[in-house]
């Protein structure tokens, strides 16, 4: 089979899922975790809000970790971090110089002013005032230019990491097993690309130029007023105890508030998502009370989380004010007294004072940042803990990505699988199809008969047993290899947003418009087409509901047409449209499928009566197997199911 012709081994556009021809996820039919299959999606499946993902409020187990690992998507970026890093403090340093220099032009006006009024001197010396005051606009210039460049170059730092993240985080979706979605809504592996990376980007474009500025500023100012004067150093740093123990209790207190706060924005945007994707089913049984109820309570938990996270981060700013102005109060003091012994001049007071109260700044910035590195902390733990899930078992050395040629031979021999190692659903199943052969696969619901099938395209692996196409085990293949040879039509029907031309496209990206046509009209689909506005250039919604069930059906079998695979897999294609429309789809099939090998899933089973063979499952097992003549001529199981529906259909 050629690539044009692949229908697996990508992504879809518009986000699509890899190796889909037909419906809304792998198979149809019961997960593991009971309910719908592991992508299904039905109305009230498990799907969550962009932020859903934050399921658990606990605190941060890892602290650490995260931030190493964090460090290390950094650390590509090591020579733009390096010029930040001098950026911000060069900035800082010509910040942290003014008040010194400002203080010279104090002490000069003090000192004319002081002449004047001695009736000696020549007063105040303006020319040397206006040096100053070009200096310090000079200097003031030269500091914003830096800030600048060192917050320039942060967000483009910060963009870059969350670039990579989202990469490894879509990369990551694609090496996952099916099983992870079993147990996973969808809002939960959204909200890893959307609210955590969003956390962490904004986290890291705040809080590194804040630890460098805050750090070479409290440095710079610390040795600035050792400088000016030891003694009013150390009353001003008598504070500082008093501030880092306010700053540790806060940090401690707040920090199960804040991952119980995303947690709870997870929740809400998730519920919200669910109810909304559901509402036709939410209303036609009237779960509106009790989806408020829900809501209401994740809610509520949301709001106590996030008021106490608020209120005790914002209790810092107010506190550290207050210990700095105490401080700031003793500075001006003890400076009054030294000035007044003439032991300091005015301006070397002036600018000490200044300090003092910038000095309160970088340490109220790194308590601040203490906030954001907790939430970072938390997002980045729950990116990292993603990105760390057991992935499938590794493809063959041997395996390549292109599409494999075969014949369409295949055979179940013992094939033994669970969901659950320890409740076992296919127990001992053996047969072998031919290539060409049209097979039927029948039997109540839950024995097992998607599960076949899932297997086959290698969605999950066996627990004993082998799967052989060709007679080459299915694991001697690469996955996407496997998957290149069939072609899937679903009950549950997957279209994305986009027109209806580029859907049925899907099945072969390489199609022409020609193609595309011949194979919506093989599928009874031209004709309904062709009545809607701009015809196979309309375009679907998210859901694909501004169309029929039926009619989305009818373009998911035009998609598997233009596909043109080897084997074909179908279950219950034909489910959804009338009894006429199947008549004529059931021909176009019969075409489609002549020389190929078909595995046909089907409860009406006056449509599969031609089968080459007729499988007859019942509890994982073949009870049965032969053509449909054959098994009625036994009187058993098929006899008794057919003769079921037939007593049905009667009534």
């Amino acid at each position: 089979m050629s690539d044009d012709k692949k229908i697996s081994g990508g992504d879809g556009p518009m986000g699509g899922k890899p190796g889909l021809i037909g419906g809304g996820g792998p198979m149809r039919g019961q997960g593991p975790m009971g309910g719908r299959g592991p992508m299904g999606g039905g109305p009230m499946g498990g799907r969550g809000g962009p932020m859903a993902g934050m399921m658990r409020g606990e605190k941060a187990k890892d602290f650490s970790g995260s931030l190493r690992a964090l460090i290390g998507y950094l650390s590509h970026y090591i020579p733009a971090i390096i010029a930040v890093f001098v950026f911000a403090i060069l900035s800082t340093v010509f910040s942290i110089a003014s008040p010194m220099i400002l203080g010279k032009a104090t002490t000069k006006i003090f000192a004319g002013i002081v002449s004047l009024s001695k009736g000696a001197g020549t007063g105040i010396d303006f020319a040397y005032i206006g040096k100053i005051i070009l200096i310090l606009g000079i200097l003031y210039l030269i500091s914003a230019v830096f800030s600048y460049l060192q917050g320039f170059i942060m967000s483009g730092i910060a963009m870059k990491v969350s670039n990579k993240l989202r990469r490894d985080l879509e990369a990551k979706l694609h090496r996952l097993p099916l099983k992870y979605f079993d147990t996973h809504t969808y809002g939960e592996v959204l909200s890893h690309i959307t609210n955590d990376v969003d956390t962490v980007t904004q986290s890291l474009n705040q809080s590194i130029t804040q630890i460098i500025t805050s750090v070479t500023t409290l440095v710079g100012i610390l040795a600035m007023m050792i400088f000016i004067s030891f003694q009013m150093t150390l009353v001003a740093l008598a504070m500082l105890p008093l501030s880092f123990i306010f700053i540790r209790f806060i940090v401690g207190k707040s920090q199960p508030h804040f991952d119980a706060q995303q947690a709870g924005i997870g929740h809400v945007n998730g519920h919200i998502e669910e109810m909304y994707g559901s509402h036709l089913v939410v209303k036609a049984f009237s779960g509106e009370a009790s989806a408020v109820a829900v809501f209401d309570g994740h809610n509520n938990k949301l709001y106590n989380a996030a008021w106490k996270s608020q209120f005790l981060s914002g209790l810092m700013m107010p506190v550290m004010g207050f210990l700095g102005n105490l401080g700031y109060v003793a500075v001006c003091i003890l400076g009054g007294y030294l000035a007044i012994n003439g032991r300091l001049e005015v301006g070397n007071i002036q600018a000490f004072i200044q300090y003092v109260r910038q000095f309160n700044q970088p340490v109220s910035q790194i308590a601040n940042i203490s906030n954001i590195l907790q939430s970072m902390a938390s997002a980045a733990e729950r990116i990292f803990k993603f990105l760390g899930e057991a992935e499938e078992s590794a493809d063959p050395v041997s395996a390549g990505t292109k599409a494999v040629q075969v014949r369409g031979e295949v055979e179940f021999s013992h094939v033994r699988f669970g969901y659950d190692p320890e409740k076992i659903i296919i127990k001992d199943f053996s047969a072998k199809i031919l290539p060409g052969q049209k097979v039927a696969i029948v039997g109540p619901t839950g024995a097992g008969k998607t599960t076949i099938v899932k297997l086959l395209m290698r969605f999950y692996d066996l627990n004993s047993g082998a799967i052989l196409v060709d007679g080459t085990d299915i694991t001697a293949y690469g996955r996407n290899e496997i998957r290149s040879a069939f072609g899937m039509v679903l009950q549950d029907t997957w279209l994305y947003n986009a027109s209806i031309r580029e859907n049925i496209r899907y099945g072969r990206l390489t199609a022409t418009d020609d193609d595309v046509v011949a194979s919506a009209r093989a599928a009874q689909a031209d004709h309904f087409v062709r009545t809607l506005p701009d015809g196979y250039g309309f375009v679907l919604n998210e859901d694909a509901t501004n169309i029929s069930r039926g009619q989305k059906q009818l373009l998911t079998i035009a998609r598997a047409i233009l596909a043109d695979p080897r084997i074909l897999i179908l279950d219950e294609a034909t489910s959804s449209v009338d009894t006429l429309t199947e008549v004529l789809i059931q021909k176009a099939m019969d075409n489609l499928m002549r020389g190929r090998t078909s595995f046909v899933i089907a409860h009406r089973l006056s449509t599969i009566k031609n089968a080459d063979c007729i499988l007859v499952m019942k509890d994982g097992d073949i009870v049965e197997q032969g053509s449909h003549a054959e098994l009625l001529g036994r009187g058993g199981a098929y006899a008794s199911l057919y003769q079921s529906q037939f007593d049905t259909e009667e009534e």
